[in-house]
């Protein structure tokens, strides 16, 4: 593509995105699919190029694919359709020191729920008459193989992370007729 674009002369003037769907567990936590919300499952490749973009350099900031169409907006410095609920990455990929999000909320059909903060993720399974909770410190465990959530030094963080994520339910209207079985077994059985 880009031995094309030059050949074109296309290349200085072209953003290029490149993006997948999330991953396969392929084994991790013994899973095979794609039917949680660790890390190995929830995250995506996601390449950008182009004139605004800093070469050859690498940007951590949590994401979501559908912030990748205002960011095209605001380089082709296109209007934003007012349905458009992401939000520019310009500013992470032009090198601003801020993150554009300091919280990640995950769903899984009406039986999982995850808020992630730069340091955090709280995952709550709730299904049938089951509800399970486990924390992970991502920068100290990235493959979330120690679950902290039983630990009595993590309690208040337990807590604080299950705020966050009721606040994101809010935020996001998660709280929709289809997901009921979700928030009615989290809010009636007590966290395992």
């Amino acid at each position: 593509v880009l031995t094309a674009l030059r050949e074109m002369n296309l290349d200085e003037n072209t953003l290029i995105v490149f993006a997948s769907d999330n991953g396969l567990a392929i084994g991790s936590h013994g899973l095979m699919g794609k039917q949680n919300l660790y890390e190995h499952s929830v995250r995506v490749p996601l390449v950008m190029r182009g004139p605004g973009i800093r070469a050859n350099s690498a940007c951590d900031a949590p994401c979501y694919l559908y912030n990748v169409f205002p960011t095209l907006c605001e380089f082709a410095e296109l209007p934003m359709p007012s349905s458009v609920e992401g939000r520019s990455l310009a500013p992470a990929l032009q090198g601003a020191p801020a993150p554009t999000r300091k919280l990640m909320y995950f769903a899984y059909g009406s039986v999982q729920r995850a808020v992630c903060d730069l340091r955090y993720k709280l995952i709550e399974y709730a299904a049938g008459q089951e509800r399970h909770t486990q924390l992970f410190d991502i920068l100290t465990d990235p493959y979330e193989k120690q679950d902290l959530s039983r630990l009595p030094q993590f309690q208040k963080t337990v807590a604080d992370m299950r705020m966050l994520l009721s606040g994101c339910r809010d935020e996001a209207g998660d709280d929709r007729p289809q997901e009921a079985p979700f928030w009615q077994t989290y809010g009636a059985k007590k966290g395992l």
